[in-house]
């Protein structure tokens, strides 16, 4: 495993050094295109959009905000981040739709099944669909649970998270796979 890392990170190290002298008309096009302006040609019908540009950072500090308080287990702290009405699509393929109120006590109520949550973030995105004029965060990251018996279960998790023209949360589409994959 170690041998092919090290020859994949040679082979791209080496193509980023390469000084390429054809002057092509593909590497001229690209450094001379904003590439924020270019069209994605997909074999595949895009059932939403291919038209999004970096957003407003405070939908991603927002997300952030919603994740530190499922770990802190206090969820009614994050209650003004959402909309009135929320629709929730967890990765188990529960789907909550309801007023933010019964949404957030739901929410509270799966939370206290978890003694502890602590969350790590690799990354976090905020976009904006140009052609449809929504503003969505996407995050990535892992939770470690600990269970109220002390079974630790840890997680990688992807959410989707929208927000209405108020800047509040309304929709989530959640993703989840396991980060210690069983042994076969």
């Amino acid at each position: 495993m170690k041998k092919l890392f090290f020859i994949v990170a040679a082979a791209t190290i080496a193509a980023c050094n390469s000084n390429n002298q054809s002057g092509s008309t593909e590497s001229t096009m690209s450094s001379s295109t904003d590439s924020s302006s270019q069209k994605i040609n997909s074999p595949y019908p895009v059932q939403y959009s291919s038209d999004f540009a970096m957003d407003n950072p405070k939908n991603a500090e927002t997300v952030l905000a919603l994740w530190k308080a499922w770990d802190n287990g206090d969820l009614l702290s994050g209650k003004d981040m959402f909309a009135d009405t929320v629709e929730l699509h967890f990765a188990n393929g529960a789907i909550l739709r309801a007023s933010r109120d019964s949404a957030l006590a739901t929410a509270q109520n799966a939370r206290k099944s978890v003694g502890t949550a602590v969350s790590t973030v690799d990354a976090i995105i905020p976009v904006k669909s140009k052609d449809k004029n929504q503003d969505w965060a996407l995050i990535w990251g892992k939770e470690v649970d600990t269970d109220n018996s002390g079974k630790v279960d840890s997680f990688y998790l992807q959410e989707t998270w929208r927000f209405n023209k108020d800047g509040k949360a309304d929709v989530l589409y959640q993703y989840r796979a396991a980060a210690n994959p069983p042994k076969q």
